[in-house]
């Protein structure tokens, strides 16, 4: 079973049996948000925050 699947089922499992399905949605949401910021930073695609304020100030 693919990784990241085994993880989004996992993690429901841990879920209430109340939860609505938004709230898992969200769950997932979050889920892949995080696998993708650790992609970012295992590939260096980071900025730095003094680069991102100077990214800020242009706009």
């Amino acid at each position: 079973m693919d990784a990241m699947k085994k993880e989004a089922l996992q993690s429901i499992e841990k879920m209430p049996e109340t939860a609505t399905i938004e709230e898992i949605m969200y769950r997932l949401y979050v889920l892949d948000k995080i696998a993708k910021g650790r992609e970012a930073v295992r590939v260096s695609k980071v900025v730095s925050v003094d680069e991102l304020k100077k990214e800020m100030r242009q706009w």
